[in-house]
């Protein structure tokens, strides 16, 4: 977007007070960065590496769902190492214990006290790789951190490290060897993407060695992961006007009997919108975040539970073409 085009928008959707807070320059160059850095791993895919920075830069969970092969483990790997923090891998596997990913207490004979030895959740960026491979049990261990913050092991509530995110992996529904989500873990994800099959043209990139695995194993921190909680601070401060704060609960209220959607829904989504403006160099959100967002953000919580997270897209597609778009302002 150019700057012409950009003052147009601050003339059309932007409260006329609220025209001195337009991001500083670093925070969309720092945003910019995660996005070239993903995008040199993720090849042709700019409109899933723009959402999949959005989650990252906002405090969303993010779910890939899609066949093996395509890339959602490296683009998880890739997320994970944009951050100077913690990294932890979870592999789902229908044998692993809920004490598997909290961690465990053990008895030293040598100085005969208790001590708790982390497991993988206690890190900045978790990637668990294959999630609905995991049982039911296992997996209220998990949201329990991605709800509350915080896992219970052997009755002491212990607290995650700041910032927390969760990167997690799929397969669709009903592949062989795979448990169900619950409503309550896919309302967790802020986002859920498919990445799709590469095109021949990336294939044969790959192929001379471009992005994928070793691109990723290239990639260096774009920053630290107490700079990431100020980023996010700022992040929140980017303005979303009265119209498009009623225009996304109309979205949500017109998707009331497709299913249900918390309160958290058009939190997230509009977590999201705020950093889809902020890449654009704007101090305020416009419809068109809102409408870019509304389907990996709002579809994956109105599915059943069994369903494929993708089945509600159709009812998503549809509530954007009859809810009205707020009208420019000024």
């Amino acid at each position: 977007m150019n700057i012409s085009t950009q003052r147009e928008h601050a003339v059309q959707h932007e409260p006329s007070a609220q025209s001195d807070q337009r991001p500083s320059v670093s925070l969309t160059d720092l945003a910019r960065s995660f996005e070239a850095a993903l995008s040199s791993v993720l090849l042709g895919k700019p409109a899933q590496v723009r959402l999949a920075t959005a989650a990252l830069l906002s405090g969303q969970h993010l779910l890939l769902n899609d066949l093996p092969g395509v890339g959602k483990t490296t683009l998880g790997l890739a997320l994970a190492k944009t951050i100077d923090g913690t990294f932890g891998r979870v592999q789902g596997t229908p044998d692993l214990l809920p004490s598997d990913l909290t961690g465990v207490t053990v008895y030293s004979q040598r100085t005969e006290e208790w001590t708790f030895r982390p497991g993988p959740l206690f890190s900045n960026v978790v990637l668990v790789d294959e999630l609905n491979r995991i049982t039911p049990r296992s997996q209220s261990a998990l949201l329990e951190a991605m709800a509350e913050g915080h896992v219970t092991v052997d009755g002491v509530s212990r607290g995650l490290p700041d910032p927390f995110t969760v990167v997690a992996t799929m397969n669709p529904a009903g592949s062989a060897g795979t448990f169900s989500l619950t409503s309550a873990q896919l309302d967790r994800f802020g986002l859920v993407l498919s990445l799709g099959k590469p095109s021949r043209q990336i294939q044969k990139e790959l192929l001379r060695g471009g992005g994928g695995a070793d691109a990723c194993e290239a990639l260096t921190a774009v920053m630290s992961a107490s700079s990431l909680i100020n980023f996010r601070a700022h992040v929140a401060l980017v303005t979303v006007s009265e119209p498009l704060l009623d225009y996304t609960l109309d979205l949500c209220e017109a998707l009331k009997g497709q299913g249900h959607l918390s309160a958290r829904a058009p939190q997230a989504l509009l977590s999201l919108a705020r950093v889809l403006a902020v890449l654009d160099s704007r101090p305020f959100v416009i419809p068109d975040d809102i409408k870019i967002l509304a389907i990996p953000a709002l579809a994956h919580r109105l599915a059943a539970e069994g369903e494929q997270v993708d089945a509600r897209v159709p009812a998503v597609a549809a509530a954007l073409d009859q809810v009205p778009v707020p009208k420019p302002t000024g």
